[in-house]
């Protein structure tokens, strides 16, 4: 078994539907034990807490860091780097979260950690998540996720696939307007700008999100070509 799967399994927890588990070992509990166990606690009840998943997550990582090395008896014996190790343990917590019908966060997360090397994978995940979300957060995750990673055309065609207006927080308008601009589309950014003030009325919170970007979009629209 090479390192990776071994990582995988190590921090893989029992079946999902009872929440990540801390694994059994004869070995002394680590320092944070309590803290890690109240974490889980935590997510099998709710897996979209968002705080507490990137608190367990900090842990899984940095205890996969700090063994990282590479198995003399495995068949992939090259050197595994401390932030694989780590990152592999995040994907693995994440995984196990993502079993639960209505986890979407951990999608979002292993949408973030995939995005580099597989970027139709990784739209997929967050696609689903969205899927999974009914209050427009995975869409302003997602959105927001992509946009930081400058494929604002990605973020446009995500936000667009899933966003209800009239259902979604209005941040989630704000994230698609903005995608939008970064992607140089005025007509398209007007367009959401119109649909946020309109069909997400009822919203509390449009009227100011459409305030704060009227002006943006107003500059956009004006600019000179290739600018």
């Amino acid at each position: 078994m090479g390192w990776r799967e071994q990582v995988r399994k190590v921090f893989r927890a029992a079946p999902a539907e009872r929440g990540p588990q801390r694994r059994e070992s004869s070995a002394p509990p680590p320092p944070d034990a309590a803290r890690e166990d109240r974490l889980r606690t935590v997510l099998a009840e709710d897996p979209n807490d968002v705080a507490a998943f990137n608190e367990l997550a900090e842990i899984v990582r940095g205890r996969a860091a700090e063994v990282a090395a590479p198995d003399p008896l495995a068949a992939d014996a090259s050197p595994i780097s401390s932030a694989d190790a780590a990152n592999t343990a995040h994907w693995a917590l994440a995984e196990e979260l993502a079993g639960k019908p209505h986890g979407w966060y951990a999608l979002i997360e292993m949408a973030r950690l995939s995005l580099d090397e597989d970027r139709e994978g990784a739209m997929r995940r967050l696609g689903a998540a969205c899927e999974r979300d009914h209050s427009g957060a995975a869409l302003i995750q997602g959105v927001r996720m992509l946009r930081e990673a400058h494929l604002p055309a990605e973020a446009l065609g995500l936000g667009v696939g899933h966003w209800s207006p009239a259902d979604h927080d209005p941040e989630a308008g704000r994230e698609i307007v903005q995608a939008a601009l970064d992607a140089d589309r005025p007509a398209e950014a007007r367009r959401h700008l119109r649909d946020l003030a309109e069909l997400g009325a009822r919203q509390r919170g449009t009227a100011r999100v459409v305030a704060e970007l009227e002006p943006f979009v107003q500059a956009a629209e004006t600019a000179p070509a290739g600018d």
